[in-house]
């Protein structure tokens, strides 16, 4: 990792499917880009999904074979292309 990056855990490209719920703006189905033992990145194209840094919202894994748990999240970094989510118990 670089001197600026701040980042505890290292980061391992993985695209799935995830079903985002926030409070004010609803439900919303995304890709991730990334995720690690902190938390995940989530892709926004073109959806109005505009939370807060310090938002709380759940997230649920899609297509598996059996129903994921449903976790709560932290919004933790937002750049031009999507959402950095911490897991909540980090």
């Amino acid at each position: 990792m670089g001197e600026n990056d701040r980042r505890e855990h290292g980061r391992t490209a993985m695209s799935a499917k995830v079903k985002v719920r926030h409070g004010v703006f609803g439900e919303f189905l995304f890709s991730t880009r990334d995720i690690s033992d902190g938390g995940i990145f989530i892709v926004v194209d073109g959806e109005f999904f505009d939370p807060a840094i310090g938002d709380k919202v759940e997230v649920q894994v899609q297509g598996l074979p059996v129903p994921a748990p449903v976790l709560e999240m932290e919004v933790v970094r937002k750049s031009n292309d999507g959402f950095g989510l911490q897991f909540a118990d980090q």
